[in-house]
């Protein structure tokens, strides 16, 4: 279901609480014959409606932290591949070696065969657009292999490249293929995080939508019918309907 936005589905909600108000204070003579639109159905709407809007901001949130610490596991990617292949270049291992080893870098810092650049300068426009946090970031490798999924490949075929050569073995902690591997594990784990917080964040966005727009049943539609109901039981000119007349209520953009 389409959603406007994040602030618009709140007011909504928030005017929905100042009409199920307002019809609380008629008493007995706000008395509809369809039950959705009685008091304590629509108060569980109300209740309903909230949650969800809660639900929501807080699977958002999740997500955006998601993003951000995927970010930071990445920061040190493209100079730790450098330092790979620095490393490789003076532990005795023949050229093609070292320019196999440059091949699959070049393609993890974002170069072409020739050197030159075919991706953003920065990691967090590379590919997955991750420098909007709330936009859920495509799966799908870009055109300079510069996605994230991209990214952990070619960092795996270099690891997989120097684990193969008995002659790497660097006496730095971090550049041993055994940290190489735990880190790989690491960015692994921080790409699967983004894609769970990323449908969850998406399912409870559909859900909310589906109470708030769904047709006839939805809040919006069901606002617009209590004031329908005000407005056939007090008629137009009344006090009763001037209290509700100017409350609004918008649909879903299709």
């Amino acid at each position: 279901m389409p959603s406007t936005s994040e602030t618009g589905h709140a007011k909504n909600v928030a005017n929905f609480e100042t009409l199920v108000s307002f019809c609380t204070g008629y008493g007995a003579t706000y008395n509809p014959s369809r039950d959705a639109l009685k008091v304590a159905n629509l108060q569980t709407l109300l209740t309903a409606a909230k949650a969800a809007i809660a639900d929501c901001k807080a699977n958002e949130t999740t997500f955006n932290n998601a993003t951000h610490a995927r970010m930071d596991a990445y920061s040190n990617l493209k100079s730790l591949g450098t330092r790979i292949v620095n490393a490789l270049s003076v532990s005795g291992v023949a050229d093609t070696v070292i320019e196999g080893a440059k091949t699959i870098n070049r393609k993890l810092q974002g170069q072409r065969a020739n050197g030159s650049s075919s991706a953003p300068s920065s990691l967090e426009k590379a590919g997955d657009e991750a420098s909007t946090p709330t936009t859920p970031p495509p799966a799908t490798a870009s055109s300079s292999q510069q996605s994230y999924d991209n990214l952990v490949e070619h960092f795996n075929g270099l690891i997989e490249l120097v684990n193969s050569h008995t002659e790497y073995n660097p006496n730095e902690t971090e550049l041993k293929v055994a940290t190489l591997q735990t880190y790989l594990t690491e960015l692994k784990a921080a790409n699967t995080n983004v894609v769970n917080t990323n449908t969850t964040w998406s399912n409870s966005r559909i859900s909310r939508d589906n109470l708030l727009y769904a047709d006839t049943t939805g809040l919006v539609d069901i606002a617009l019918d209590v004031k329908a109901y005000i407005k056939s039981v007090f008629n137009s000119t009344s006090h009763q309907y001037a209290q509700v007349s100017g409350i609004e209520f918008k649909r879903a953009k299709g």
